[in-house]
């Protein structure tokens, strides 16, 4: 069968999508295609690269997604897999033209991500999210199959006519020789995307007040910061706080680097804000860590709760709350064999549960599903 995976938004070699779905399919003798933004055109490790240019702007954005519906349309695949909300209405549209099977693949809640945007004034905000919802509601009964993650996802398409499979975005088991080959520092690690509504403002701060008991502790953040003017707010507290030389920061790195990074900590950071989204999703740092035997201090969101507590490997606190962040990395770094146990409990929840290997049997099932 041929399958065609579409996205113009996120990276070719995105974990999920390109190592996890992509590689998984292929391995189980499906055709696999993946048109994505990419430099070239390109065959890697079996799986077919269309290349999409990458937009300069929003209005070339909307072309490139027209773009990406014409080469999809040429593939004539069996099965077409999507992952950007915004390809919706041409997963609909394939529908129409192809026939083939049409699979949503939804990494979050998107309405609630809607009402995150900080930068929207609020009331349109409520409108927008209000009116995606109502466009899915319409658009997505046309589909073939919705994956998912978490409950509190999953609670929306289930209402709709639509078939759906709870498929996580668990780690993969293997780690690089580059986590093998590190060794453990005094070093606390935050990973991924930073933006305002992700805490970092408050970890930072949070660490200024462990510094002044442990200063030979440095703090690590690996990713982008983003818009430009949350990274100049960061840059200027950490001026403030004259703590540049405990802080190092790094752009985004690739997948198995970020093994290296992680290795090298004692602590792994999740303190991410109460908004809508960030309650509503698991993020996959979380379980990056647990995968590196990291202990973690999390949100005491009530799914971050059910993992960090439920598996005894690390901390919840709430993350607005400077002095409650400060009090956990303080308790982990005076207890380190309590850390370490809370990481190995992480780790061996990894290997029995939260891991792609179990989730890749649920993949295959639903696209075997097609063929019957």
């Amino acid at each position: 069968m041929k399958v065609c995976i579409l996205t113009s938004v996120h990276p070719t070699f995105d974990v999920r999508i390109f190592h996890k779905q992509a590689k998984t399919l292929a391995g189980a003798g499906y055709n696999v295609t993946l048109i994505a933004q990419h430099d070239q055109n390109e065959t890697v490790d079996g799986i077919k690269i269309i290349a999409l240019p990458k937009p300069k702007n929003r209005f070339r954005r909307i072309l490139i997604d027209w773009k990406l519906l014409k080469l999809a349309f040429k593939q004539k695949s069996d099965i077409y897999h999507f992952h950007d909300p915004e390809l919706l209405p041409f997963g609909v549209l394939l529908k129409i033209l192809t026939r083939a099977k049409i699979i949503y693949d939804v990494h979050e809640h998107y309405p609630n991500v809607i009402l995150d945007r900080i930068w929207i004034p609020v009331y349109l905000r409520k409108i927008a999210s209000k009116s995606f919802a109502f466009i899915e509601k319409i658009l997505v009964p046309f589909l073939d199959l919705v994956i998912y993650t978490t409950p509190i996802i999953g609670q929306r398409y289930q209402k709709m006519k639509v078939k759906t499979e709870r498929i996580e975005n668990y780690p993969l088991l293997d780690l690089s020789e580059l986590y093998k080959s590190s060794t453990r520092k005094k070093h606390i690690i935050y990973l991924g995307w930073m933006s305002e509504i992700r805490g970092i403002y408050e970890l930072i701060k949070a660490f200024a007040l462990v510094i002044e008991k442990y200063p030979e502790w440095k703090l690590y953040l690996v990713g982008t910061i983003a818009p430009a003017s949350f990274a100049e707010k960061i840059e200027k507290l950490i001026k403030k706080l004259n703590i540049s030389q405990h802080i190092r920061m790094i752009p985004w790195v690739s997948f198995k680097e970020k093994e290296k990074y992680s290795k090298q900590a004692c602590i792994g950071i999740v303190t991410y804000l109460p908004y809508a989204n960030n309650i509503s999703c698991l993020p996959n740092k979380l379980f990056e860590y647990m995968l590196a035997e990291l202990p973690v201090i999390a949100s005491n969101f009530a799914l971050y709760k059910e993992i960090v507590e439920g598996n005894k490997c690390g901390i919840t606190v709430d993350p607005t709350n400077i002095q409650e962040i400060t009090r956990a990395i303080e308790y982990l770094i005076k207890h380190p064999e309590k850390a370490r146990k809370m990481g190995k409990n992480g780790r061996k929840a990894i290997s029995e549960k939260y891991n792609w290997e179990n989730e890749s049997k649920k993949l295959l099932k639903a696209y075997k599903n097609f063929k019957a």
